[in-house]
This record gives structure tokens, C-alpha cells and sequence, in this order.
């Protein structure tokens, strides 16, 4: 018995052996590099021109799966510089408005959590009323595409910039009209007004952010999806520092040029926050504009088993 089992332990491992070659020599044609981003296949191990670069197939195309999703977390940069702007001016336009709700005074400072209520109110209508609807009109399981959700999320964003310039503008009027420019007292509006572009932003938070969330999750190599969803945050963390930024950019301008600037005073009746609101609005067209272009020319990866 113990000598009869060798030879066919061995014929086995052979066979195996065999049969582990032939399917790799089967699936060595799958393994070639996409056309998308050509340049980057000079970084293969197989490439003589670039011996020093040891990469396979699967590292490069990973490499461009990141690199074709950096324009769209570039793009929902802007929407978060949008967002930043209801914690900061929308709470000193509250601040200079009537606050009362019957006998309860609303502190400004506490006006961030109308986009919570939004988001709660609205997450129940987007998964059983707009993606059921959205599914019977595409005949799609997804119904939405990640994309789509985004470019939803920043057309709600320009809407949203524009509203508050005209809210802004309305309350200006209150306040020439009552004159109370010069005053600190409350103006004669009440700051519901400001609500609206609370719930035109916070709907395109809703949108953006799950899209995003999903899209990276989906799109991002298998290695680096922990990396790649947290790339929704690092965009809040950049759209907010970019609004600071902004800030400063069009105050050293206007005052450069008017010996006024538009953000700068102890009375915000004598700023110009609705012009600045115009300037945030034609921002996020362009912003829009860019990614339409990306967004056109991206192609889903093929998820395979």
C-alpha cells in the first residue's frame, strides 16, 4: 500500500501542477491594461523602457481608477463652500432679524440644525417616493446613477446660493425701508426666510453626499475603499477652508478697488453679502460646468465576481 501511494501522490501533485498552469496561461490575456490613461502602463514590470518600475497590471489599473475619481471629489469642493455659509453669514443674517416663534425667541446660533431636519425630513421621500419613481421611469435597479445624484446635489446648490442673494437683498430692503440700517435692532422680517436656502442645501447635502458615499464605495479598488469614502469628509474639510479663503480673496479685491469691502464691518446692513451670494452662485454654475465634463466622459467600472 505505501508504495503504491507515492507514484499517485505525485502523479496528483503534477496533475494540479498542470492544471494551475494551463488556467494561468488561460487568464494571462485578461491581464492587459485598459486604453484609459495610456501613460501610466510605462510603470508595468513587463515594460523594458522603465526598468526600474516594478508594478503589475492590477497596480496600474487601481492608480487609474483613483485618478478618474479625483475630478469628481474636486468637483463637490464648492458645494461644501456653499454649506459653510450656514454656520457663518446665515447666522449673523438671523442674528439682525425677528427670531420669534410666538413666545419662543430662537437663538441664531442653533439656526445649522434647519439642514438636520431637512435631511431627516427628506431621506424618508428620496427612498420610497423619488428613487421608486426614478426606477419606473429609467427601468433600472439603481434607478439614480452615483453621478447623477451628485449633479442633482449641486444644481440644488446653485438654487440655493441664489435664493439666499435674494433673501439677502429682501432684508436689505426691510432694513432701508424701516431705517434701521444704522440700528442694531431687530428688523421687522422674520428669519424664516433664511430657512429656504437652508432646505435648498440641505437637500443638496442629501443627494451629494449619499452619492458620493456610494460612488466611492463602488468605484475605489477593493484595497482602498476605507480611503476612498473617507474622501466625502476631506471634501467638507476643504470646502470650508476654501470659503475662508474666498472670503479673504474678494475682501482684499473689493477693497482694493472700492476702499470698501464687501465683508468687512461692524454692521452687516453695510455689506454687500448678497453680491457675494451672486459671486457663490456663478462659482457653482462653473463648478457644475466642470463636472458635467468629467462626469460625461466616466465610464463605471465592470464589477466582476
Amino acid at each position: 500500500m505505501g508504495k503504491h501511494s507515492s507514484p499517485s501522490s505525485s502523479y496528483t501533485a503534477k496533475t494540479s501542477e498542470e492544471e494551475c498552469s494551463n488556467n494561468t496561461k488561460q487568464k494571462a490575456p485578461s491581464q492587459i491594461p485598459i486604453e484609459d490613461l495610456m501613460f501610466l502602463n510605462r510603470a508595468l514590470s513587463n515594460n523594458p523602457a522603465c526598468p526600474k518600475l516594478q508594478c503589475t497590471v492590477k497596480e496600474v489599473e487601481e492608480v487609474k481608477i483613483v485618478l478618474k475619481i479625483l475630478p469628481t471629489f474636486m468637483s463637490t469642493i464648492m458645494l461644501n463652500c456653499c454649506l459653510a455659509q450656514l454656520s457663518t453669514f446665515s447666522v449673523q443674517q438671523a442674528a439682525t432679524m425677528n427670531t420669534n416663534l410666538g413666545s419662543l425667541k430662537v437663538p441664531p446660533a442653533s439656526l445649522p440644525v434647519f439642514p438636520v431636519i431637512f435631511i431627516i425630513s427628506l431621506a424618508p421621500l428620496y427612498n420610497h417616493v423619488i428613487i421608486p419613481i426614478a426606477r419606473k421611469a429609467t427601468k433600472t435597479e439603481m434607478g439614480i446613477t452615483h453621478l447623477q445624484r451628485i449633479g442633482t446635489g449641486l444644481v440644488l446648490s446653485i438654487v440655493a446660493m441664489a435664493v439666499a442673494a435674494m433673501v439677502e437683498t429682501k432684508r436689505k430692503k426691510v432694513a432701508i425701508d424701516a431705517g434701521l440700517v444704522n440700528s442694531t435692532e431687530p428688523l421687522p422680517i422674520t428669519f424664516l426666510w433664511i430657512a429656504l436656502q437652508y432646505l435648498f442645501l440641505g437637500s443638496a447635502d442629501l443627494f451629494t453626499l449619499a452619492g458620493m458615499m456610494e460612488f466611492f464605495f463602488t468605484e475605489a479598488p477593493l484595497s482602498m475603499r476605507s480611503l476612498a469614502t473617507s474622501l466625502s469628509w476631506a471634501s467638507l474639510a476643504m470646502g470650508y477652508y476654501f470659503s475662508s479663503v474666498l472670503v479673504s480673496i474678494v475682501n482684499e479685491a473689493t477693497s482694493a478697488y472700492r476702499h470698501t469691502p464687501w465683508l468687512f464691518g461692524s454692521n452687516l446692513n453695510h455689506y454687500h453679502l448678497d453680491r457675494f451670494y451672486w459671486l457663490m452662485c456663478i462659482l457653482s454654475c462653473l463648478n457644475f460646468l466642470n463636472y458635467l465634463f468629467w462626469a460625461n466622459r466616466y465610464k463605471y467600472r465592470a464589477t466582476g465576481p
